[in-house]
């Protein structure tokens, strides 16, 4: 069975942020035939095209023998299990799972897009990332997000 490397952003911004984050950490380890072999420090970052409270973020690297879609799904999961509703784009949420890379896969569908379009945007994807994986960030990446409000906790 072929395992392949792919990187999750998770973020939570309603109840207790921290844990949310932290509980998903242990669950990713959970999903079968996946496994966390790298995470990050936690991050609080201000929303970025959104309202609402302050996020805590961090990036996990799994290693997995799920193809992307079969794990965007085990991640949707995961969400829902957390209470994630989804009001409006962009809304507070209970917990957020985002696949970022996986492996080599370049693709672009309805129902997902990998590597992720708004990584290079995005700080708290960044800088976590960059922790964990530095070989998949770059310095003029990290520069272009430097405005970003950020802090590692």
């Amino acid at each position: 069975m072929t395992k392949t490397r792919a990187y999750v952003a998770i973020g939570a911004n309603l109840g207790d942020a921290r844990a949310a984050v932290l509980r998903a950490m242990a669950d990713l380890d959970a999903v079968p035939e996946t496994r966390v072999v790298a995470r990050s420090s936690l991050y609080r970052s201000a929303p970025v095209d959104a309202a609402g409270p302050d996020f805590i973020n961090a990036v996990v690297e799994l290693e997995t023998a799920l193809g992307p879609e079969a794990l965007l799904h085990a991640l949707q999961r995961l969400e829902a299990g957390a209470g994630r509703e989804r009001p409006y784009r962009n809304a507070p949420r209970t917990l957020d799972l985002d696949l970022l890379i996986h492996g080599d896969s370049v693709r672009s569908t309805e129902v997902l897009t990998v590597p992720h379009p708004r990584i290079a945007q995005r700080a708290f994807v960044l800088l976590p990332l960059a922790e964990i994986a530095p070989d998949r960030v770059t310095l003029g990446q990290l520069r272009q997000v430097s405005g970003q409000q950020i802090e590692r906790l």
